[in-house]
């Protein structure tokens, strides 16, 4: 008859414990970052198509793009400057990372430039 002692299966368990953990702080953090990514990306899309729209349906398309997403209410606050054939598109907003206990507000601001 062989004897356990047990110790093993509690290491496994801190390890799923551990692992948990740090994927729900690991998604936390990046959910945030991911959703900046995405709008700057839109940003550029736009910035490629500017020749054929117009300021007020780059605005458009880009506020709808901030409500998809969960952004707040400045990140629809798009600000278009064309001049010399340049284009910039850009805002600035916060968003909140949660923690249990904590909640940190992260500044952001997406911008695009290019020729059109």
């Amino acid at each position: 008859m062989v004897s356990r002692r047990g110790s093993s299966s509690m290491g496994c368990l801190m390890f799923l414990l551990l692992l948990a953990t740090g994927t729900y702080f690991a998604v936390t953090i990046a959910e945030p970052f991911w959703k900046n990514y995405q709008y700057a990306d839109a940003m550029n899309q736009e910035v490629r198509f500017a020749s054929t729209r117009t300021d007020a349906a780059i605005r458009r398309r880009l506020r709808d793009k901030a409500e998809s997403l969960g952004l707040p209410e400045s990140a629809r606050n798009v600000r278009i400057r064309r001049g010399n054939g340049v284009i910039q598109i850009y805002t600035e907003y916060y968003l909140p990372i949660e923690f249990p206990g904590l909640i940190r507000e992260v500044y952001f601001s997406p911008q695009a430039q290019g020729v059109f």
